[in-house]
């Protein structure tokens, strides 16, 4: 049929889609049709444009089943960019007629893009706006709180079996052997291992399904464990003629590489959790409850440690060592259903977020291609090298060397050297126990500052605030070391007291810190990332502990004291860069902290 385009001027689909009356005009010149683009009214441009796989359909379909001829669009209600005068139409210009195939095209249409218009500008004016309590909350709720709190079973499970193994071993060996040269072989074959397999094992952690890679390694690290043991038993049950040589029987080697194995497990398994698992289930944009698992986490380390130390040492002291190491080995092998029972739990209640690849197209391609002729030295060679690139190029890498300064200061802290010196000292055994318990305390307590200080003062201040804290007090303590004598009373507890305060900067730091690298490290690096930063803080340990073998005597404890405070403070300074001067990646991570604005 024929209509005038009279009747079409009164469809409200034409009118909706030129915006003008219809009358006897001349075409529009380019830059015309530009003015005229750019006034349309907003609701309807958007409409147009953000449906435009439905709108074209819509359109192809009206341009199939109609056609207008002689047909122009006015310009008496157009103004163009340019202002340019267009010229009047002809008084005899012919009146347009459309041809249409179906009539209740222009109704439809109309309703249908009028729909759309309306949902739209309801969407642009309904948008909810929390206020800043309601942001508070949903910043310190985790994404997921179920498969969250059945993870701090998993590792309870596993950090309590973990820490009483790493007080049986080097106790037995010590009642197995009287010097101190077992121990300290394998701790240094230990640290060697760490620094060279570390980036190759983030990398196979990074390229691997988290779940499945997950168990595998609690059954090796369990595996090793049990085999630390029996190498351990049989040495007790089978002892060695001659006690000088027990570096060079076959059960030390086999004890050397199992506990070189049950590292890196227990590595790649914390650094898995740490920097991966807990933010996807805690919710990386969510800074509190962030902060607050990073704590719950701390937390159960810590309390694992004592009680895992205070359980062996009972047995110890009522059941001879082969006993102890038979009950310990029966616990690895038992807890090991329970931590993948648990681990399951953990994903299921997360609704499979652990599933998530953690590798994107664009990070994989960016390693190049594989060939298959590479040696496993090659492989190896190329985990490494690509471990220190990323960990240089890592946009929080002040953050990071600020916690491998830390791992320089082995001095002022409640470790071996520490000990050794009291000891030599004649301090009490009590006092020396206390003063371990008490730096345990403090770790403790530490956990729960943390998460108070992120949420009152911002990620980075929050980290600021536990390394100056740090910093402060360890000077004070060296000051009491320089200016008075510690075989004293009131000094030798002064002293001893300014390091057990210290240690709340020092976990505060260690919570937040981690927290600021989950935050600026993605997900496909995290684990490659993390143990190649626990390499380079292995290898910061072994340089300070060689300085320590070079200056063995007990008066060099100030120079080594001075050195340890010196790397504390420099972690300090170095960590003053993320927060004075941060680039445009840093202020976009993180752009809920106060200063990072």
């Amino acid at each position: 049929m024929v209509v005038s385009m009279a009747l079409l001027r009164q469809s409200p689909s034409f009118e909706l889609l030129f915006h003008c009356p219809v009358q006897r005009t001349r075409f529009l010149s380019p830059a015309g049709l530009s003015g005229l683009r750019n006034r349309f009214p907003s609701c309807r441009w958007l409409s147009l444009t953000s449906s435009a796989s439905s709108s074209y359909r819509r359109l192809n379909s009206l341009t199939s089943r109609c056609s207008i001829t002689n047909t122009d669009v006015c310009h008496e209600f157009v103004t163009t960019s340019d202002d340019e005068d267009l010229p009047s139409p002809p008084e005899d210009h012919p009146i347009p007629i459309v041809h249409l195939d179906n009539t209740n095209i222009a109704v439809t249409e109309s309703l249908s893009l009028l729909t759309e218009c309306t949902y739209v500008d309801t969407v642009l004016t309904a948008l909810p706006v929390l206020s800043e309590e309601e942001q508070t909350a949903l910043a310190a709720t985790p994404a997921h709180p179920e498969g969250l709190y059945v993870l701090y079973a998993s590792c309870l499970v596993g950090n309590l079996v973990e820490q009483l193994w790493n007080f049986a071993w080097p106790s037995a060996i010590a009642m197995l052997h009287p010097s101190l040269l077992p121990v300290a072989v394998m701790g240094f074959v230990t640290k060697l291992a760490i620094i060279i397999c570390g980036p190759v094992v983030g990398k196979f952690m990074d390229h691997s399904p988290r779940v499945p890679t997950y168990i595998s390694l609690n059954v090796v690290q369990a595996a090793a464990q049990v085999l630390s043991a029996g190498m351990i038993i049989h040495a007790y049950t089978v002892p060695s003629t001659l006690g000088s040589s027990i570096l060079l029987q076959p059960w030390f080697f086999a004890l050397i590489f199992a506990g070189a194995i049950d590292t890196l497990c227990g590595i790649a398994s914390g650094v898995a959790i740490e920097r991966d698992w807990v933010v996807l289930l805690a919710g990386i944009n969510r800074p509190i409850a962030l902060a607050q698992a990073n704590a719950v986490l701390n937390r159960i380390d810590l309390l694992c440690e004592i009680a895992g130390t205070m359980l062996f040492g009972v047995l110890l002291s009522k059941y001879d060592p082969v006993t102890c190491l038979k009950f310990a080995a029966t616990l690895m092998i038992g807890s090991l259903p329970t931590m993948t029972a648990l681990i399951w739990l953990t994903n299921k209640f997360s609704s499979g977020v652990l599933d998530r690849p953690k590798c994107s197209q664009s990070s994989c391609a960016s390693e190049g291609p594989r060939s298959e002729t590479d040696s496993i030295f090659d492989l190896g060679m190329e985990a490494i090298k690509l471990g220190w690139k990323e960990y240089i190029q890592q946009p929080v890498l002040p953050a990071s060397l600020a916690y491998v300064l830390l791992c320089f200061n082995i001095v002022l802290t409640p470790g071996s050297l520490m000990t050794a010196f009291l000891t030599q000292r004649c301090v009490n055994p009590s006092v020396i126990g206390g003063f371990s318990g008490l730096c345990a305390v403090m770790g403790v307590a530490a956990t729960f500052l943390s998460a108070n200080l992120v949420k009152r003062f911002g990620i980075l201040k929050a980290g600021a605030v536990g390394l100056f804290f740090q910093a402060s007090l360890l000077g004070v303590a060296v000051a009491v070391y320089w200016s008075s004598s510690l075989s004293q009373k009131s000094p030798l507890f002064f002293f001893l007291s300014m390091i057990v305060l210290s240690r709340l900067g020092h976990m505060s730091y260690g919570v937040v810190g981690a927290q600021i690298l989950q935050t600026g490290i993605p997900s496909s690096k995290a684990n490659l990332i993390g143990a190649t930063e626990i390499s380079v803080a292995s290898l910061a340990e072994s340089l300070m502990l060689g300085v320590a073998i070079a200056a063995n005597d007990a008066s060099h404890f100030g120079f080594l004291a001075v050195l340890s405070l010196l790397s504390v403070v420099a972690a300090s300074l170095i960590f003053c860069r993320l927060l004075r001067n941060p680039t445009d990646e840093q202020r976009r991570l993180f752009s809920f902290d106060p200063l990072a604005n």
